[in-house]
């Protein structure tokens, strides 16, 4: 199998959507004949961004910026270069390059976390048309809510196969003593700490833990990846016992994950379901390698890979009491917390990046040899009255609030 790995995004990347595609590219190219990586990198990074990759780099015609026409121009030229006809197949995360891969004659996998139906609605129509093209092989969902959204669109279900995320076990080779990772970042060692990391905005229900930490006075929490002065550190910065960290790099970030008496999901279906900007954070599969307790929320997605009382404790999302009850149960109960710490780490052998890969090599594989033969789509009168009303919602949302991705609101199930 040869394939042509599409990425419309500047190389190197911290960002986390580099980090799962271009991590899936490396590992899925060691189970292949030959495979490249499209992208646009600057000159003077192409050796770095192919050792990240582990294969040979297509540097794209396309400017690093303005983002937009970065985009368009990924798309437009995909089609000049010798390995997109050499290839079996163009794996991408970006609707707009899948769309003019398959216009120039080429066969398309998709892979991607969004729920596009839902956010974007006016898409809908032209999500159908995409999907069902005979060239789409397939998308692989980093979830089940998400290949769901698809299926009520219409799409056949044997076109879409949900495979989540992984961890890189390398990373935690070297485990580290929580009273010796305490110290190391500055913590005292008998103090209780409860930890996120990821980004510190208003979108990641970090409101609710500040109200926590108020109520927890005995605990320190820390909230590692701010990139600077915005509200939820200002609100932070109130409570004495919120310390904020500044973003971390990969070589820096396990010390504050093994000082961790908890790592926390905020437990909030804020992400999810108001800002729609988050669907199984990439960090659960880091937090369920790394050996310590886990709390999150019991959300659709998250429920999806951890299990309450056997990997986390899930508590019911948005509620303040459960938070502080969890929160003093894990910190408290140290049998409870190593039961869980012991499920999370024998759980986590499942979402491995490599384990990943073996799995889309097989379906992939599979949609290449049509071994599944997809039933026809549907786009019934449910569908397109869906469509139309969701539309009219989107257009007054963005109106309001400028922004393009819709939040859920009960659209209720499509019918044929």
């Amino acid at each position: 199998m040869k394939i042509l790995f599409a990425f419309e995004n500047p190389l190197p990347n911290a960002e986390a959507d580099a980090e799962v595609f271009v991590t899936t590219a490396r590992y899925l190219g060691a189970h292949l004949q030959a495979s490249w990586l499209h992208a646009p990198v600057s000159r003077r990074n192409r050796h770095v961004a192919a050792g990240l990759a582990n294969m040979p780099i297509l540097r794209a015609f396309a400017p690093l910026k303005p983002a937009v026409l970065r985009h368009f121009m990924c798309g437009l030229t995909i089609g000049l270069r010798r390995p997109f006809h050499q290839a079996d197949l163009v794996y991408t995360r970006n609707l707009w390059v899948a769309w003019m891969s398959i216009l120039c004659g080429q066969r398309v996998v998709f892979d991607h976390y969004r729920p596009w139906p839902d956010q974007i609605p006016p898409l809908q129509r032209w999500l159908y048309k995409l999907f069902t093209h005979p060239r789409f092989l397939g998308s692989i969902c980093h979830s089940e809510y998400t290949r769901h959204k698809y299926i009520e669109l219409g799409v056949p279900a044997e076109k879409l196969r949900c495979i989540h995320n992984g961890f890189e076990p390398r990373r935690f080779q070297a485990p580290m003593a929580l009273a010796d990772a305490k110290k190391l970042i500055g913590v005292a060692p008998e103090a209780k700490t409860v930890i996120y990391t990821g980004r510190v905005n208003h979108k990641k229900g970090l409101e609710l833990v500040i109200e926590a930490a108020r109520q927890l006075p005995q605990l320190t929490f820390l909230f590692v990846g701010s990139y600077g002065e915005g509200p939820v550190e200002t609100l932070a910065r109130k409570v004495p016992n919120i310390i904020i960290v500044p973003w971390q790099t990969e070589a820096t970030l396990g010390q504050y994950i093994y000082a961790a008496d908890v790592l926390l999901i905020p437990p909030s279906l804020q992400p999810l379901a108001k800002f729609g900007s988050t669907v199984l954070p990439l960090k659960l599969f880091f937090y369920l390698g790394s050996g310590r307790a886990i709390l999150a929320g019991d959300t659709p997605d998250v429920t999806e890979v951890l299990k309450n009382d056997e990997t986390a404790l899930l508590v019911r999302p948005d509620s303040l009491d459960e938070l502080v009850a969890g929160l003093k149960a894990l910190t408290e109960n140290e049998p409870l917390a190593a039961r869980l710490r012991a499920g999370a780490a024998a759980d986590s052998q499942n979402y491995t990046w490599s384990a990943r890969a073996e799995k889309i090599h097989a379906t992939v594989a599979g949609w290449l040899a049509g071994t599944a033969v997809p039933k026809a789509g549907l786009w019934g009168p449910g569908q397109a009255a869906v469509w139309k009303r969701e539309s009219r919602r989107w257009f007054q949302h963005f109106a309001r609030t400028g922004s393009v991705i819709l939040p859920p609101g009960g659209t209720g199930p499509r019918g044929g």
